[in-house]
């Protein structure tokens, strides 16, 4: 059979393939009428021209060193709310709660600030605490200078009535409601949170934005993986990304999934041509200053022990320039995500080389690198790096069976735990047999979790599961065996979308709670 190139990924298929959702004609139909939408950054779709950008003018403004854009920290403006009881004669005068006195008032704000100070030494994300306040009355809420300065607020209810919290809750922050059973003295709202505020008086939930699953008793580590999960979502929503040849749905119409992604996740989309890319790749070449930079970075690359060149040494050298172009885009653009879209077909003849290397470096150093510019995965994927300070690993599933299922793609991050560099061969990418791609040795024994966006931003599914061995199959390079517990039928029948994201570590509680906040159901297989 004759072979097209498919417009959606840039790989070869037999004609008539329906593997990426739909006939070639139907295909370049679509793509033909996307190509008339412009695209702004502020939800419009589509190809900006960027008259202006030149190699000459993005080396001019490096300043040194490059610096990582880092995750920006959660504010947390954490507040303890009581009143203090006067006794009455033959009555009721006060109610339940171990935080009777001023003594117990004075106990209990010293007890609190040991235990942020704990949490702040603990955390593996960026956090940061605000002065601790002290609540008795709701008027005292108008004292409170620092409160539009948090991201979020985190209420010890020991006691009081909920007009606070309904005042707190106007404010479009988010709330955890922090109460005590065991852990000190035990808080009025242990006995009333469920009732009173989360079902005002009801049987159903009817408070807007807040949940069952932003109450935390006593624990310590329920409420740092919260925290986890907001600073993720902070970094995350609102962000920017800049993608290469425009955004892009895999099998899906653009429109209908950039939509959502504007309103859910909000993100800001910009965006670099293909033809502004190959002046920067013509131009970039002829500076010899950074043609011998990216030869010494790719030695000093590939005489790590732990890497096998199997390929041409050149497409390495011309993965290391395309990576300093990328960068130093990034810098103009100031984000730390970028996204290539036809990465299977159109930038090889501009790099003389794939992005495949060129991404992993990237995700490597800190960046969010990924290949395809498929927006139905690629929120997920930025989610899920801000979550857990790692990379995040875009791949392809296979069918799951036996308790077993692959994964693969070509761009795998070496640094999937966020600091020890895996080992990799180097080979060509596996569709078109040219440029280099890493083969990640992942870990063995490793826990991951793994999250598959639906392609309507409705709901994403989540399977935890193991990595028990490195294939080497005639597939995308890096390519992982991940065993899972839960029944391999039901994850067939569940199992949304087609891209996964795959990071390293349990973040199961974390993902479900911050896609929870954008409005996407998770279900949890486990």
């Amino acid at each position: 059979m004759r072979k097209t190139e498919n417009q959606f990924s840039g790989r070869m298929h037999p004609e008539g393939c329906a593997c990426c959702g739909g006939s070639h004609e139907e295909m370049a139909n679509e793509m033909t009428r996307r190509n008339f939408v412009r695209m702004a950054g502020t939800g419009a779709l589509g190809t900006v021209a960027l008259p202006g950008i030149s190699w000459a003018a993005l080396a001019a403004d490096q300043t040194g060193e490059r610096t990582v854009p880092a995750r920006k920290p959660l504010v947390v403006k954490p507040i303890f709310t009581c009143e203090i009881p006067s006794p009455r004669k033959q009555t009721s005068w006060r109610s339940w709660g171990g935080i009777q006195t001023e003594k117990d008032v004075i106990a209990e704000l010293a007890r609190i600030g040991e235990e942020l100070r704990a949490l702040g030494s603990r955390a593996d994300f960026p956090v940061r605490f605000l002065p601790l306040s002290d609540v008795r009355k709701t008027e005292d809420l108008n004292k409170i200078g620092d409160l539009d300065s948090a991201d979020m607020f985190l209420v010890y209810a020991a006691g009081g009535g909920m007009d606070r919290f309904n005042v707190l809750n106007k404010m479009g922050k988010n709330i955890i409601f922090f109460c005590r059973h065991l852990s000190g003295p035990v808080y009025l709202w242990y006995e009333i949170i469920s009732p009173r505020y989360l079902r005002q008086h009801t049987d159903a939930l009817a408070v807007k934005g807040i949940d069952e699953n932003d109450v935390v008793i006593d624990s310590q580590d329920e409420l740092l993986w919260r925290l986890r999960a907001l600073c993720g979502l902070k970094n995350t929503a609102g962000s920017r990304i800049l993608t290469i040849g425009g955004a892009g749905a895999w099998a899906q119409p653009l429109e209908a999934v950039m939509k959502p992604v504007q309103e859910k996740y909000k993100l800001d989309v910009q965006n670099v041509s293909y033809e502004e890319l190959g002046k920067l790749i013509t131009d970039a070449r002829a500076d010899n200053s950074l043609v011998t930079r990216a030869r010494t970075r790719a030695d000093q690359y590939l005489n790590d022990s732990g890497i096998r060149l199997e390929t041409d040494r050149k497409f390495v050298d011309n993965c290391f320039v395309l990576e300093e172009i990328l960068v130093r885009l990034m810098e103009k653009f100031n984000c730390r995500a970028v996204t290539i879209n036809n990465c299977m077909g159109t930038i090889m003849p501009l790099s003389e080389t794939t992005a495949c290397l060129t991404l992993s470096l990237l995700n490597d150093e800190g960046y969010l690198a990924f290949c395809e510019s498929d927006f139905v995965v690629v929120p997920a994927g930025i989610l899920m790096a801000n979550i857990s300070g790692k990379p995040s690993f875009l791949n392809d599933p296979t069918y799951p069976h036996d308790n077993i299922i692959t994964i693969a793609h070509c761009t795998a991050p070496r640094r999937m735990d966020g600091k020890k560099l895996e080992p990799a061969r180097i080979l060509t990418h596996f569709e078109s047999d040219y440029g280099a791609a890493p083969k990640v040795e992942m870990l063995v024994g490793q826990t991951v979790t793994n999250v598959m966006p639906d392609f309507a931003f409705n709901r994403n599914v989540g399977l935890l599961g193991k990595i028990v061995s490195n294939p080497f199959l005639d597939i995308c390079r890096s390519q992982i065996d991940i065993s899972f517990e839960c029944d391999s039928i039901k994850v067939a029948e569940r199992m949304p979308g087609f891209h996964w994201i795959t990071v390293y570590g349990d973040y199961m509680k974390e993902t479900g709670y911050a896609l929870n906040k954008m409005g996407i159901e998770f279900e949890n297989l486990g």
